[in-house]
């Protein structure tokens, strides 16, 4: 990746994230909850937006001051995206 890439790309803060069984996420980083159901939870966090979906799935620990979430459930996929959620709303609301 060459440096123009990497000021494209921002990303500011370190995460970790650990999955047991697909059963368990705990994750730091957790900037905002931006929306969730039993199907899928979309977080902010440090490294973009988060899109998780599973089936069951519940937030058991949410403490924002130390950007930490659990959650529990079956989970199906964890992905990323640099897409910039205000494009996303306005797309929403004028098409």
């Amino acid at each position: 990746m060459n440096k123009e890439t990497e000021k494209k790309i921002s990303l500011n803060g370190s995460q970790s994230l650990q999955l047991k069984d697909r059963k368990y996420l705990e994750l730091s980083g957790a900037k905002k909850v931006i929306s969730f159901n039993e199907e899928k939870v979309l977080l902010q966090t440090t490294q973009g937006l988060l899109d998780i979906k599973g089936q069951g799935l519940n937030i058991h620990n949410l403490n924002l001051d130390n950007e930490t979430i659990k959650i529990e459930g079956l989970i199906n996929s964890l992905s990323y995206t640099d897409k910039s959620l205000e494009k996303g709303i306005l797309k929403k609301i004028f098409k």
